[in-house]
């Protein structure tokens, strides 16, 4: 199942017989927060605390997060971490992007796996929005969270600091099309989610107009 969250109301996103996306709006910039929940054990985990912390924090207790990972460090995906810490959740981020957080708890490598009760996240470094950018692919479903890598219509904006665009190609065309089915459910840091399926075809055409 698939469906539409509007700001500041988190909703049942996606779900099969063993795990469940919550999705909510928040902040000025329209960040999509998940939390992944496995069903067999309540276990879960929070995507990127962007903003709103009150809100995340209801969402926290509600699903059973026990951890929350970032996509990467810029400012609009990280404005909750201090509370959310505060409150006693570990915050995980990729060693390239530690930096720009004021703080954390635990470094995500590439091409590890992380358990969310019993389902498992993939992760997979995908740099070029920022040197760092990790998205997470869930072992029992065709689903992976892009953060700000991939977006329907493209790939995520390389003009920031850390930035660059022939790297997030390589970086799309190598590790998400190659690897992943068609069916695979995208669900980036903002706006709707697509599918690799529906997004492969358009590779050429990014690269020409170059961005």
């Amino acid at each position: 199942m698939s469906s539409s969250a509007q700001p500041n109301s988190s909703a049942l996103f996606w779900s099969d017989s063993r795990a469940e996306v919550h999705k909510v709006v928040v902040g000025p910039m329209d960040n999509n927060v998940y939390v992944l929940r496995c069903i067999e054990t309540g276990h879960a985990v929070l995507i990127d605390a962007a903003n709103e912390h009150d809100l995340l924090l209801e969402l926290c207790r509600d699903l059973g997060v026990d951890r929350v990972l970032e996509t990467h460090g810029h400012w609009d995906h990280i404005q909750a971490i201090p509370h959310l810490r505060e409150a006693g959740y570990d915050v995980s981020v990729t060693a390239q992007d530690a930096d720009m957080l004021d703080s954390y708890d635990q470094i995500i490598d590439d091409d590890s796996v992380i358990e969310v009760g019993n389902l498992h996240l993939h992760t997979i470094h995908t740099p070029g929005h920022t040197r760092g950018s990790m998205c997470f692919r869930l072992a029992e479903a065709p689903l992976v969270f892009s953060g700000d890598t991939l977006f329907p219509g493209g790939p995520g904006n390389t003009s920031f600091e850390g930035g660059n665009f022939d790297t997030i190609i390589e970086s799309i065309e190598d590790r998400l099309f190659r690897p992943l089915s068609a069916d695979t459910l995208v669900l980036p840091g903002h706006g709707d989610d697509t599918t690799i399926g529906a997004e492969q075809p358009s590779l050429d055409e990014w690269v020409a107009r170059g961005w």
